[in-house]
Parts: C-alpha cells; sequence; structure tokens
C-alpha cells in the first residue's frame, strides 16, 4: 500500500517552528511541494527539505542520477558525430 509519510500544513508549521499561515505561504510560492486533496493540504515528508536546500529532494536525486550517466551520453552523442 501507500507508506510515503505526509504531513498537514499544521504539523509542518510545528516541526518548523513557524505559523500555519508562513506554511501556507511558502506552500504557493512553491517552496513546500504540497499535494491539495479535497479541501486539505498534504505534505510529502521529502519535500520539507525544500525549504532548507532551495531544491526539492526529488530534483536534487535527478540531477545526481543525470550526472552520472552524462559521460555514457557525451561518448554516444561522440559517436553519431563522427560517423
Amino acid at each position: 500500500m501507500f507508506s510515503t509519510k505526509v504531513y498537514t500544513p499544521e504539523q509542518v508549521a510545528e516541526m518548523l517552528q513557524l505559523s500555519k499561515n508562513t506554511v501556507y505561504g511558502l506552500i504557493s510560492r512553491g517552496e513546500i511541494i504540497a499535494k491539495k486533496i479535497g479541501n486539505v493540504y498534504r505534505i510529502p515528508a521529502r519535500s520539507i527539505s525544500f525549504v532548507f536546500t532551495g531544491l526539492d529532494a526529488d530534483l536534487t536525486d535527478a540531477q545526481a542520477a543525470d550526472e552520472r550517466v552524462l559521460p555514457q551520453v557525451e561518448r554516444a552523442l561522440g559517436d553519431v558525430r563522427s560517423t
């Protein structure tokens, strides 16, 4: 089933020692990624790192994966260009 930990804006406000309104502001500016389900927001645990890094953890992971395969991509492009 579903195992991702999610929080309410109120829980995140308490964890980060911020006001609830500040958390809603962070959500509206895209600084915290939240999913609106009906009339309520749920915030995945991984998106809270967004506040501290300026990047969503998923984007950081994807960038690292891209950088690992970049040498292979560059070799393949070189092979194609030389034919």
